[in-house]
């Protein structure tokens, strides 16, 4: 069995810079250096302050980086000296050509190979660390096979992430399995055999599972949709139990309580974002298409439809109940990231609400405690698959704030769309007193179910999601009771 003493962790982002902050704070005798192309990103992995925000992270950093933790740039020295090199580079979905708009694009994974074919000397392990379709290792194989020196020997493994962002750390510390899966020769169980010397460090013996290496590669694509379609279920009961008078969450909490189904990842929202779900789900959709498995293609799909359509609900409903128009309204958008504790934005709902309203000309202030300005900009203005976004028009309607209060002064309406512990804790007298009325929240992750007759009492209009809130009407004093009579009742918008 191979002895890693090296590690080489190719790609710096939100999978590779936690990953092994961790591997090297819990293997003290491992040498780890986590290498990447972009020069900024390593500077700030350098410093006091890190490139992502994950709670935990700084403080792991902190504990070994210069003693057995390195950030670097020098990608080909990391490569040559390790005895396994990660693979943990970013996998989009296609943006054009054949698959466009499902399919991964393995540009990257396929030029990482290629480097390490071409310095590497010896034995080395590689280990697929990003999401990737079923049957990329193969691929990997294949540019090494093809490339490889008499004195380079390999072996590919993959070992998915099953991390989630706001609680990365507490995952790598504390997960529920780790998953290695590689070549069922002889050289490939010894390789499986030294990496999962490594995770023996912390990780029960129990929790690792082995496979082969297209089990592991389905694996990780099968999790994250399963959360996904979870995610979407719940949703399509919630747009049902806003026309029937049911609440979502006295629903969810019921069927939860069974133990066939289980109370995780039941919670309503405007539907889910991250850089794995929507992008795994596709994959997997055009994985089956193009094995010609059509109907389970389609019932992946769904997944995906009712998530959009989450988004497109609720941004009809602000629509709606801004009488119909939203142009040249100041709205305040609270939250940008696609989900709280952390500063990722990728496929936040966030991003498709803005454009929604953007669309009917609304103007928002946006605000979000870890996110930065340049980043929302850069979110709203890049181009999809199927539509570009005038970035001139974005620049003109568009307002980034530091202070949530500003961000809701003189707004017709407040829209949650992140679930940040502060939205809760937010002085809403203060906040109603600066807005013109009548003044709506929108409650986009039913963080303040339990304020909602406090809200209301202020005078707010409260609209949440899988629920109907039945709004308290308040009257001025008027003398005459005629006029009050005369008064004509409030009109029921039908969603």
């Amino acid at each position: 069995m191979v002895e890693v003493r090296k590690i080489c962790c190719i790609g710096a982002g939100y999978v590779g810079g936690p990953t092994c902050s961790v591997i090297a704070q819990m293997c003290p005798e491992v040498t780890v250096t986590v290498v990447d192309v972009n020069e900024d990103r390593i500077r700030a992995w350098n410093s006091d302050s890190l490139p992502i925000f994950e709670p935990g992270l700084q403080e792991v950093v902190d504990s070994c980086r210069g003693v057995n933790l390195f950030f670097s740039t020098d990608i080909d020295e990391a490569i040559k000296n390790a005895d396994l090199v990660f693979i943990s580079v970013n996998t989009p979905t296609k943006t054009f050509g054949i698959g466009k708009g499902r399919a991964a694009d393995l540009k990257y994974i396929e030029a990482c190979a290629r480097r390490i074919a071409d310095v590497s000397i010896g034995c080395k392990i590689v280990v697929e660390k990003s999401t990737v379709p079923v049957r990329a290792a193969e691929s990997i194989r294949r540019i090494f096979n093809a490339n490889t020196k008499s004195s380079f020997n390999f072996q590919v493994l993959s070992n998915p992430e099953f991390l989630a962002e706001g609680t990365a750390v507490t995952d790598l510390k504390n997960p529920d399995r780790v998953l290695i899966g590689g070549d069922e020769t002889p050289e490939g169980q010894h390789a499986i055999e030294a990496l999962r010397s490594i995770y023996e460090h912390w990780v029960p013996k129990s929790k690792i599972i082995t496979t082969n290496t297209w089990s592991s590669e389905l694996s990780k694509l099968a999790a994250n949709a399963f959360l996904a379609q979870r995610i979407s279920s719940i949703n399509s009961i919630s747009a049902l139990c806003e026309v029937t008078g049911a609440d979502v969450e006295e629903v969810a909490h019921a069927i939860g309580t069974d133990q066939r189904i289980g109370s995780c990842f039941l919670k309503a929202s405007v539907g889910f974002g991250g850089s794995c779900f929507q992008k795994d789900v596709l994959n997997l959709v055009y994985l089956c298409e193009v094995l010609n498995l059509p109907e389970v293609a389609r019932y992946w799909q769904q997944v995906i439809e009712i998530n959009d359509y989450q988004r497109k609900r609720f941004s009809s409903r602000i629509i709606s109940c801004l009488f119909n128009t939203v142009t040249d309204k100041k709205i305040a958008l609270l939250g940008f990231a696609f989900k709280k504790n952390t500063g990722d934005t990728r496929e936040s709902s966030s991003i498709y609400i803005s454009r929604y309203l953007l669309e009917e000309g609304a103007c928002l202030h946006i605000y979000d405690p870890k996110v930065k300005a340049q980043q929302i900009m850069h979110d709203l203005t890049q181009p999809t698959p199927s539509e570009r976004h005038d970035p001139a028009t974005v620049s003109r309607l568009v307002t980034i704030v530091t202070d949530p209060y500003k961000a809701c002064e003189n707004a017709h309406a407040i829209v949650i769309c992140t679930e940040w512990d502060m939205f809760t804790e937010l002085d809403y007298e203060k906040i109603y007193k600066a807005m013109l009325k009548p003044a709506f929240i929108f409650d986009g992750r039913r963080i303040l179910d339990s304020l909602h007759d406090q809200l209301q009492h202020i005078g707010f209009q409260v609209e949440t999601i899988g629920k109907r809130v039945n709004q308290r009407i308040h009257f001025t004093a008027i003398e005459d009771k005629s006029e009050i009579d005369q008064q004509q009742p409030l009109k029921k918008i039908k969603l």
